[in-house]
């Protein structure tokens, strides 16, 4: 615990002597040990780097950053209404987010593209022995590798589509959804700057890196509806298969949220040089981690539970118009509103003193 420097080599290295995972014919990473036991990939070194960077700011009295459950919406839609829509032969709005969940997940490599600057320069402190230096070192490269998959060995994005092959039999994927979710996309590519004075490229590395922390926080709800809902007999074609799939997948998220809000407490530690240049010319970590963590907050508790609400429906009426007259439309919407869980955004993030 107390070794501080690893390699890239030995943060990506995989543990030998695995029984594979193969899942719908793919091989995928990580497997079972020879008690059975599924091990997530790049943790023999990962994880015990993770927690040595975690004990010395805990030494060095820093607190770890922490975002609370009482910010997390409900999955939309919750089990129950998914149940419904799938018992009532509404599987296009099922499949459709399931296919989304694995599409975003293959997108996760991208965070082997995020630019890291010469941080030495611009955080004042020492940054030796931190996960903040390792991110170019092994663990934005790890985390990609984990989502998407690395060379003849699936991902996160193959153990999602799995997991729904399984429970629902194969089924017919929506020609349009990449196009729906680019659309989405570009709208918000365009991310407004917080703090001009600080290098852009520190500032992008930041917030891409706070928006995938919250994403991952979040996604536990999305493993906790993933599980439940393809584990049930009644809907799920292969039951056990399907809801152990996703409970690989939550597995291996861990390391995720554990190395971002690391190497994030540790610049909240820390103070950041402008492009004025010079001592004389600082940012606090905290106040620049908080900004950027209160934007997307407030983001995915406000207006992505929306967003996600007026997607299903557009996909259920579209659905149901097909097969059904308009009653039992009206009908199934009525029931499926009335399982909805009930949710109220906080009107505080916790963040809000750095704005």
């Amino acid at each position: 615990m107390d070794r501080l420097e690893w390699s890239s080599v030995e943060l990506l290295e995989r543990e030998p002597g695995l029984e594979p995972l193969i899942a719908s014919g793919v091989r995928c990473h990580g497997g079972f040990d020879a008690d059975g036991r599924y091990r997530s990939p790049r943790t023999s070194h990962r994880m015990p780097a993770i927690a040595a960077w975690q004990a010395r700011l805990a030494t060095d009295g820093h607190a770890l950053l922490s975002i609370p459950d009482s910010l997390l919406p409900p999955h939309h839609p919750n089990v129950a209404q998914a149940r419904l829509l799938l018992l009532e032969g509404v599987r296009e709005p099922i499949v459709r987010a399931l296919t989304m969940i694995s599409i975003v997940e293959g997108f996760g490599a991208i965070i082997r593209d995020v630019p890291v600057p010469d941080l030495a320069s611009l955080v004042r402190e020492p940054i030796e022995g931190t996960a903040l230096a390792h991110l170019s070192g092994g663990l934005f490269e790890a985390h990609a590798r984990d989502e998407a998959g690395h060379k003849d060995e699936g991902g996160h994005k193959q153990m999602w589509e799995a997991a729904r092959d399984l429970a629902l039999d194969s089924p017919k994927i929506p020609s349009d959804i990449l196009m729906r979710m680019m659309g989405g996309a570009r709208a918000r590519t365009r991310r407004e700057r917080l703090f001009p004075r600080l290098d852009e490229t520190l500032e992008d590395m930041l917030a891409t890196m706070v928006n995938v922390l919250v994403i991952e926080v979040f996604a536990r709800g999305t493993f906790d509806w993933g599980e439940t809902l393809l584990s049930d007999p009644e809907i799920s074609a292969r039951p056990k298969e399907a809801g152990a799939m996703v409970g690989y997948i939550r597995a291996d998220e861990a390391p995720h949220v554990e190395y971002l809000r690391t190497a994030l407490s540790e610049v909240r530690a820390r103070t950041l040089r402008t492009v004025d240049g010079g001592d004389g010319e600082l940012l606090e970590g905290r106040i620049v981690v908080d900004a950027l963590l209160h934007r997307a907050l407030e983001f995915t508790t406000r207006q992505r539970p929306q967003e996600q609400r007026n997607a299903t429906r557009t996909s259920i009426t579209s659905s149901l118009e097909k097969v059904a007259d308009a009653a039992r439309v009206r009908s199934l919407l009525e029931r499926f509103d009335a399982l909805e869980t009930p949710f109220s955004p906080s009107e505080k993030t916790g963040f809000e003193a750095a704005e």
